[in-house]
């Protein structure tokens, strides 16, 4: 590990997408560098920020929230600042808006120096903006490896026109690999994927924040993703980094009632019974799809605790609900809960079983770290691909759907359960959960990425051109 004492001390910047699925692994990270006594800008928009955990009292002083106001613009709801506070085809805006902060950014660079800026995905033009202040940049992807390289460089992407062209492996990828959309995961982002006339695609956000960083650091870890990684370095021709698997740390969070609550009920279930199911804060079920994963849990038998979204944000017009007399027939035996609940005091219950889940690559980790089996079922974004990786690798079972629309019956859903969390078949499933932990969740080895990070981003900073005159660290 490099000395960071003294003028060795770096400033970094972060700036993540106005997702909480990208906020808080951009906030793990951000605990990891402050913890060896650097100097951390984490820059939201001010409602963001202050629904964000609280840091513990020992890293405070080293994380500095950099409140950034978002553009107003005309097609987004007021204090709209984030995707859970967006139905889906609203969030395009947030890209636009983010978009409109190119001037604001190269101010705030100008003026406080830092050695790097890490950003992501949707705000490609930041390396542009940072090189000509001489600020070094770095594309943080909280997208795992695989999803990285299935869509390769700008080159290949141009070829890719048609929903069909995501459902087989790329070519440029040189081994054996089942890692692709499904076809109808493809259709239901087909519109993300392709450019808008107000708008640049977010695979074209997504490759040129790789093509235009300095470097690229990346959620992952080596042992996982080795393969994935070669395909990396060897299609962009620059420094991959991964930076371990940022399973979730501890906040300050002061006691909560309702959690008190929910452990009383956890507590009064059989060991390993309970179904765990949340889609995280981007994905709403169709009303159809809400039905059969209700029914499903009903048919199932387990006992379950469910996160629901009914609504994205205030301004969604198509609220959702739940099967009528379906709360009347499993009252008692299962809890419905539409507002927060806090995932990691659930998952690390005993009496947990499984995780019914969208393949989010955060709750993935946060399963393993509590040994919870994992049933997948997809809904947007990279999640398909999460899954495919997941299914090769018998972490694992995805609920039986039709590969055209989608569709699943609440049998598929009460089987694919039973399989998972009890049946002999699903062994391989719990087993497999259990010895990813100490891959995922291994301490040292997770402080071993942050520092080789730490140690490259320290020797090669770049000379500010503008504010605090420092020597070049370049080589």
């Amino acid at each position: 590990m490099a000395d960071h004492e003294g003028s060795n001390k770096l400033h970094i910047m972060m700036f993540p997408w106005l997702a909480f699925g990208h906020m808080i692994p951009y906030l793990e990270l951000s605990k990891h560098i402050a913890s060896r006594g650097h100097k951390v800008s984490f820059v939201s928009t001010p409602r963001n920020i202050n629904r964000l955990p609280k840091l513990p009292p020992n890293l405070a002083s080293f994380i500095h929230f950099v409140k950034l106001p978002l553009p107003a613009h005309q097609n987004l709801p007021e204090n709209a600042e984030a995707t859970i506070d967006l139905p889906y085809d609203k969030v395009k805006y947030l890209k636009l808006a983010r978009d409109s902060l190119q001037e604001t950014m190269a101010k705030l660079l100008e003026e406080s120096s830092p050695d790097w800026i890490l950003h992501d995905f949707d705000s490609y033009w930041v390396g542009s903006v940072a090189s000509k202040l001489g600020v070094s940049t770095a594309f943080f992807s909280i997208f795992t490896p695989p999803t990285l390289a299935f869509f390769g460089r700008l080159v290949d992407f141009a070829e890719m026109t048609k929903p069909e062209d995501f459902i087989v492996p790329p070519k440029w990828v040189p081994f054996k690999t089942t890692v692709a959309f499904r076809l109808f995961e493809i259709l239901r982002i087909f519109d993300a994927v392709t450019e808008e006339d107000d708008n640049v695609s977010d695979i074209f956000r997504l490759i040129s924040s790789i093509e235009r960083s300095d470097i690229v650091a990346v959620r992952g870890c080596s042992e996982f993703d080795s393969e994935w990684l070669k395909v990396l370095e060897n299609i962009h021709r620059k420094p991959f980094f991964p930076v371990g698997q940022l399973p979730t740390t501890a906040y300050d969070e002061p006691t909560d009632n309702a959690w008190k609550d929910i452990k009383a009920w956890l507590d009064k279930q059989a060991t390993g019974r309970v179904i765990y199911v949340a889609f995280g804060s981007e994905a709403k079920p169709s009303q159809t799809e809400l039905t059969e994963i209700a029914l499903g849990l009903e048919l199932s038998g387990f006992p379950f605790f469910w996160v629901l979204r009914t609504r994205r944000g205030e301004s969604d017009p198509d609220p959702i609900h739940l099967p009528e007399g379906f709360e009347n027939r499993t009252k008692g035996r299962g809890i419905v809960c539409t507002s927060w609940a806090p995932q990691l005091n659930i998952l690390s219950h005993d009496s947990v079983g499984g995780f019914l889940t969208h393949s989010g690559w955060s709750s993935v980790v946060e399963a393993i770290q509590f040994e919870k089996p994992l049933v997948l079922l997809t809904f947007l974004a990279d999640q398909g691909l999460n899954a495919r990786v997941l299914e090769e690798k018998k972490m694992g079972y995805s609920v039986p759907r039709d590969e055209r629309d989608g569709r699943f019956t609440s049998e598929s859903v009460a089987e694919s359960l039973r399989l998972v969390v009890v049946e002999k078949e699903g062994n391989i499933y719990r087993q497999k959960i259990k010895e990813m932990k100490g891959l995922f969740c291994d301490q040292t080895k997770q402080d071993g990425y942050v520092d080789n990070l730490l140690h490259y981003l320290h020797c090669h900073r770049k000379s500010i051109k503008y504010g605090t005159q420092r020597i070049s660290m370049d080589g």
